[in-house]
């Protein structure tokens, strides 16, 4: 069978299972979120073998250390993958909630109900808790699932995809539902993207290249963001304390996450105070620091200088961009200019200006006072997430069970016909 033939298959299945997964009750998907987790953790050593045996061929290729980062499961990621799936089974079932429910004149009531999807393509690089996060998600918003993950995380989304057929089996449910592909041939991502009568979304979670091919290729919809080039601007009235602790974190907590800060944008008025503290925290973590003229001449020769191109980028890395503004107008420039929408972050003790922000910062998570690493499903107490979304219809940061549902039209008549 060619890759062609396969993804036919594996999409005519996955559009079966999701009509038996649609109409499964909240109970029975609760019942399978908990088998899966048990089963996680009862194969733990497995996924651990698994994942080495990814990390030794990743090793070998000469993978960069951010990817072998986000590779890595180890026994807090196993707990954590379980975690998040209990959590998910704990949280209130959306699909067939209905809302808005309104009387017109003509006597029918009319109001919306919360829908699946139907089947959901997840495309993804390195991280193998995705497998679990985005399966576990799916699962509870009522949808099936096809996961491409990446060809460097092969063995461990393989045993991650065994305790999830495990878990759905136990809980009657077909192991269809989930289906994570078993090859790594490239052209699969192609034929998944492009057959809109089997997979109703596409969702890509990887490098700035992969969702832009995704994108532009896709003839189904997709939800999905570019970039994470996340920012921090500390104003004049901020708490030093909170400052430095909020920066540090926010760049130095991860590097390889795109809720990662990659450019700090500091008041001019707070500037020479603020900037050779933060500036010792992070050359003491080994942060890479450009920074404008303006901050070169604060914190001298050590800063490299900094260029639109440094603006623009998403490091994924131990390197920092550095900026001193005038006020808070050419920080909010600078981000809505610079920036991916993604997460930016104000740290103020003025309340005005922290509305302000919240206002005008046209981003997905927009924060006062806290690391932009807390934009993340799991964080934002959805249990997991499928990914984060830049877009700005359908769904919008962080994507969970709500962002996997639609709504339809629904009417409640007594015989009434239209005059």
């Amino acid at each position: 069978m060619n890759v062609q033939e396969y993804m036919q298959q594996v999409g005519k299945t996955a559009r079966k299972a999701s009509r038996v997964i649609a109409s499964a009750n909240s109970e029975q998907k609760n019942r399978a979120l908990h088998a899966i987790a048990d089963a996680i953790l009862r194969e733990k050593t497995a996924l651990l073998t698994a994942n080495e045996q990814d990390l030794a061929e990743g090793r070998k290729n000469g993978m960069e250390a951010a990817m072998l980062d986000r590779l890595t499961l180890d026994e807090k990621g196993i707990v954590n993958m379980a975690e998040g799936l209990r959590q998910i089974a704990a949280l209130p079932d959306p699909v067939g909630e209905i809302s808005e429910m309104a009387y017109r004149p003509s006597g029918i009531q009319l109001g919306k109900m919360r829908v699946p999807l139907g089947v959901i393509g997840i495309i993804y690089e390195a991280r193998p808790n995705v497998t679990a996060d985005a399966a576990g998600l799916c699962l509870k918003a009522g949808n099936a699932t096809l996961l491409r993950g990446g060809s460097e995380a092969f063995h461990s989304n393989q045993a991650i995809a065994h305790c999830i057929h495990e878990g759905l089996r136990l809980a009657g449910l077909p192991a269809d539902i989930v289906q994570v592909l078993t090859t790594t041939d490239r052209a699969a991502v192609g034929e998944m993207i492009s057959m809109p009568q089997y997979v109703d979304v596409i969702v890509p979670r990887g490098g700035k290249g992969l969702v832009a091919r995704i994108t532009h290729e896709a003839k189904v919809p997709v939800i999905k963001h570019l970039d994470g080039n996340c920012h921090v601007y500390i104003d004049d009235t901020a708490n030093p304390d909170k400052a430095f602790n909020i920066a540090i974190n926010a760049k130095t907590h991860r590097y390889g996450t795109c809720n990662t800060m990659e450019t700090l944008l500091v008041h001019a008025a707070f500037a020479e105070f603020i900037l050779p503290r933060l500036a010792a925290g992070f050359w003491e973590k080994g942060v890479e620091l450009r920074g404008c003229e303006r901050t070169r001449i604060i914190l001298g020769e050590k800063v490299w200088p900094a260029n639109d191109e440094d603006w623009a980028t998403e490091y994924l890395a131990p390197i920092l961009a550095i900026r001193v503004v005038k006020d808070m107008d050419e920080a909010i420039e600078h981000i809505n200019h610079w920036g991916s929408h993604h997460t930016d972050a104000i740290v103020t003790e003025e309340y005005g200006r922290a509305r302000r922000f919240l206002h005008e910062v046209d981003s997905a998570s927009v924060m006062v006072n806290a690391s932009t690493r807390f934009a993340d499903g799991f964080e934002y107490g959805l249990g997991a997430e499928i990914g984060i979304s830049t877009d700005k219809i359908h769904a919008r940061g962080p994507v969970g069970l709500l962002g996997l549902t639609s709504q339809k039209w629904i009417v409640l008549g007594d015989g009434q016909i239209r005059e």
